[in-house]
């Protein structure tokens, strides 16, 4: 599996250490994808299956990370994620972009390529 599930301790060390007003400064060696889903979320598990085809054809390129928002509260509450799914791409340089809803294969492609690569 490509895909890895994050809390908050992994989100200090392989995103971001934003936790005392401190500014963005990603800390990953690739771009990154954060899924904020729900286990309970039916548009998250239609999104799923994407991500990993995703995660698997992009592997040498992308990080592609899950957060489940109903026990990560703290990581939701800090990007303001009102709705599941929500992807958040990152890109080396710059800030991240916050994309809401299920996206198509096709699409989350050409984000991937026009926002991280």
């Amino acid at each position: 599996m490509s895909v890895s599930y994050l809390n908050k301790e992994d989100f200090t060390t392989k995103v971001a250490n934003v936790w005392n007003g401190g500014e963005w400064k990603y800390l990953g060696d690739k771009p990154a994808i954060i899924d904020f889903f729900a286990t309970w979320c039916g548009p998250c598990k239609a999104l799923s299956p994407i991500l990993e085809e995703v995660a698997d054809k992009y592997k040498d390129q992308i990080y592609v990370y899950k957060v489940d928002v109903d026990q990560q509260e703290e990581l939701a509450a800090l990007f303001n994620i009102r709705s599941v799914p929500s992807l958040l791409f990152i890109p080396m340089e710059g800030k991240p972009k916050m994309g809401r809803g299920v996206m198509p294969k096709s699409d989350l492609e050409y984000a991937i390529k026009s926002v991280l690569l």
